[in-house]
């Protein structure tokens, strides 16, 4: 006896042709699979995110103007009217904290872009042409990493004056031969490749190559040294200005406030403890989402 379709049971059927239906599978969906499986990886990217958000509605957040003084609540300790307490100026320190989630990662970010299109543009050279080329950029990136990283940066930063575009600069440069090493180490794991080779073979052109072939499948592994840096970008900045030698006041940056705080360790430890707080959070929900990130696209490291 034939089976009798009505209009319900082919829908039920087309739905189920749709769930069976496989989901191809690309690296990055496989990598994506295995960052989800991470929860350590997940709460440094919700970290990350939460803070993302605090920086673009940081104006509605905040309950004061980073720069509003008030001098009748100077050095205030935390409290409902001020949740951070006050500093010496009568500003409110939760408000300072929270513009400077803004200052802090959006200047990290452009720091690290900086240094992994500098950087990382050498290294890719270096690792593809080899030779004369690889040693010659090499060589020159040994002198600078022979200086340590924030010694150089508060040498062109002395050169260059106090500022945003200056203190950039200084990190970028600073940053430039760690940024140059790990991309070539990456472009190198992938130059000897059996579809490289084949490549050459048949007479692929460099450029295609390095564009088309190498640079998509070292991609992962760059993602993870560029997370892992905007870390390191957040506490050269926030160690620059902690000293002196970064961000210019009143901005309210982390260690800016932090330094605007230090002379009062003592009688009023909440003006370093909450910044402080936040550049400890930061740097440590990227190293979470930098670790997830590597045994993500590579487990083989897990």
């Amino acid at each position: 006896m034939a089976k009798m379709h009505t209009p319900a049971m082919e829908k039920i059927e087309k739905r189920n042709a749709k769930r069976k239906k496989p989901v191809k599978s690309t690296p990055a969906y496989e990598s994506w699979k295995r960052f989800k499986r991470n929860p350590t990886a997940l709460l440094g990217l919700a970290v990350v995110c939460i803070l993302i958000l605090i920086a673009i509605f940081a104006p509605l957040i905040a309950p004061y103007g980073y720069q509003t003084q008030d001098y009748s609540a100077m050095m205030q300790a935390p409290s409902s009217a001020h949740f951070f307490g006050t500093d010496q100026f009568g500003r409110d320190i939760f408000s300072r904290v929270i513009y400077g989630a803004r200052y802090s990662l959006i200047i990290a970010l452009f720091c690290t872009i900086a240094a992994f299109f500098s950087g990382g543009l050498l290294g890719i050279i270096a690792g593809y042409c080899g030779g004369i080329v690889d040693t010659l950029i090499m060589r020159v990136m040994d002198i600078f990493q022979s200086i340590p990283m924030i010694m150089m940066a508060m040498c062109i930063v002395a050169v260059l004056g106090n500022g945003i575009p200056q203190l950039v600069a200084a990190i970028m440069f600073a940053s430039m031969p760690t940024m140059a090493r790990n991309n070539r180490a990456a472009i190198l794991r992938v130059r000897g490749s059996d579809y490289i080779e084949s490549s050459e073979a048949i007479g692929v052109n460099q450029v295609q190559m390095i564009i088309k072939h190498m640079i998509p499948n070292a991609v992962g592994v760059m993602i993870i040294y560029f997370v892992g840096f905007l870390a390191v970008s957040i506490m050269m900045m926030s160690s620059m200005s902690y000293i002196g030698v970064g961000l210019a006041a009143p901005t309210p940056e982390w260690g800016l406030i932090l330094n605007d705080g230090k002379a009062y360790l003592t009688s009023a430890p909440y003006m370093m403890l909450f910044p402080a707080m936040m550049i400890m959070i930061t740097c440590f929900a990227f190293n979470l989402m930098g670790d997830g990130l590597r045994d993500a696209f590579d487990p083989r490291l897990k």
